[in-house]
């Protein structure tokens, strides 16, 4: 009761103006008094404690300060999953070149990158275009593609300049035979593949779909239809004693077994030269893959990227070519083509998506805009697309290399009883080595992957990442090289096998 009574009257002023006023703001001034003290005897040294006055720290600051160090600020589930350390080989393959690139004159005892499809076998072609033809390009003297700031500077459509597209559909038509012609108005323009499969997967399927894919398959598609689109990839395993050929059965198998799970399955994705192994689907199992997917009321994803990388007795037949050959359902197919590989412009980042659906195309183009090509690019690629007489030379000079060094890294992976898939297309081969791995296992495979990085200073895809459901297969690039690298090659990936043949 002595405490409380004095504190009533100081709260309700009944002690007068001395009681109720002059003592509550005198007990006020000196509890500043004390916290400032308090607070500059602490950090006398402090620079700002001289030089700039500081607010003081409310409570409620001090509280949010307190909750925040309990834990970490959350991201996203799509964030943390692909935050996570790479799995796949191929990506881990990749990024180790990085770390240490070979390079004749700076790292001679660098890794050498046969892992990546990237063709540098005409790239002195494309470097004597560019330097005829861009300066005249930035001076205006292009036309319509030319490089002149009003043409690549203001707005542009998201979904590719007309020009481009045209070029494109004549340069198509050209690297494919001149067996088919391309509508323009049928395309969508992309910055490269990846994204065009990106969006098909979006235009296609819904979020815990799937698409059926033949095996060994590319291991970028898990990332294109799986990162963001949320569609699933169900292997239909091929096998060596048919050179990895697709057949309608195992499809039919996949299919049912994905229906028996509950999973809706929307699509068909291929890849048409098929890339890891090289092989051309024939005409006869593209009619019967647009019977399948009638039947079943599903898409179709061609992936022809490879469609001008060819060197085999094989003849290459687009699926564009079927469609106008017969009346059939359009709607369901979609072919995905770059420049990536046939032009060697990977770093360009030119792709496109071929689609006679009407909605996917409206779709596509509105998607697009996250993925568009700078318009530099497009005029640039526009006006050399356009110079048919280099086209027409570059075509015949790139199959010419390209079938010289495969026939010639094939020949000498032969002689160290190192047998490959026979293969029409692509800028790979696509090796046995399984007698070379011990246990005949994933494990096994594994192992011998890491001789190639560690011992051989080679980096080359094992099938594993590829989904093969057989041990012992790697995807080798031989495009990455020259004629004059095959025996640097040839000779450290003779290291590993000899290694593997000795006693362990």
């Amino acid at each position: 009761m002595k405490l409380i009574v004095p504190l009533q009257g100081v709260v309700q002023g009944r002690g007068g103006l001395l009681l109720g006023s002059l003592i509550p703001c005198a007990l006020f001034y000196f509890l500043q008094l004390y916290l400032k003290r308090r607070r500059s005897g602490s950090n006398p040294h402090s620079p700002s404690s001289t030089s700039s006055p500081t607010l003081p720290r409310t409570s409620s600051r001090s509280n949010l300060s307190t909750r925040g160090s309990i834990s970490r600020v959350r991201v996203s589930k799509l964030a943390t999953l692909i935050s996570k350390p790479d799995e796949s080989l191929y990506y881990l393959g990749l990024e180790r070149v990085s770390q240490d690139p070979y390079d004749a004159s700076i790292n001679p005892n660098g890794i050498i990158q046969l892992g990546l499809s990237d063709n540098k076998l005409c790239l002195d072609l494309i470097e004597k275009w560019v330097s005829r033809n861009l300066e005249g390009l930035v001076m205006g003297s292009g036309g319509d593609a030319s490089l002149s700031i009003n043409g690549i500077a203001p707005y542009q459509t998201f979904h590719g300049l007309d020009e481009l597209k045209m070029a494109l559909s004549d340069f198509m038509h050209q690297v494919m035979g001149g067996s088919v012609k391309f509508d323009p108005s049928n395309m969508v323009l992309t910055s490269g593949a990846t994204p065009a499969i990106e969006i098909l997967s979006f235009c296609l399927a819904d979020h815990g779909n799937a698409f059926l894919v033949p095996t060994p398959y590319y291991p970028g598609f898990d990332r294109d239809v799986r990162w963001r689109p949320g569609v699933d990839l169900i292997p239909v395993h091929c096998r060596s004693t048919d050179n990895f050929n697709l057949n309608i059965t195992a499809l039919q198998q996949a299919f049912s077994q994905a229906r028996k799970r509950g999973v809706k399955v929307r699509g068909i994705l291929i890849s048409n030269p098929s890339n890891p192994v090289g092989n051309i689907l024939t005409q006869d199992m593209l009619y019967s893959l647009l019977d399948f997917a009638e039947e079943k009321n599903i898409h179709i994803i061609a992936d022809e990227v490879f469609a001008g990388s060819t060197y085999g007795s094989e003849t290459f037949v687009s699926i564009a070519e079927i469609l106008d050959s017969e009346f059939i359902d359009k709607s369901r197919v979609h072919i995905i083509y770059g420049l990536s590989k046939d032009l060697s412009l990977a770093g360009f980042r030119v792709g496109l998506i071929y689609s006679f659906n009407h909605s996917v195309l409206s779709a596509a183009k509105k998607l697009s805009r996250f993925s568009s090509i700078s318009a530099p690019t497009q005029r640039l690629v526009t006006a050399m697309l356009s110079d048919k007489r280099f086209i027409q030379e570059y075509i015949v000079t790139n199959q010419k290399r390209i079938r010289q060094v495969h026939d010639e890294f094939v020949d000498c992976l032969s002689k160290l009883g190192i047998k490959c898939a026979q293969s029409s297309a692509g800028m790979f081969c696509w090796a046995d080595m399984s007698g070379l791995i011990r246990p005949y296992s994933e494990k096994g495979e594994l192992d011998l992957w890491e001789r190639f990085m560690s011992v051989a200073k080679i980096n080359i895809t094992p099938g594993s990442a590829c989904h093969c459901i057989e041990p012992g297969w790697f995807r080798i690039c031989f495009t990455t090289i020259t004629f004059e690298d095959i025996p640097l090659v040839i000779e450290r990936i003779r290291k590993v096998v000899e290694s593997c043949k000795s006693p362990r």
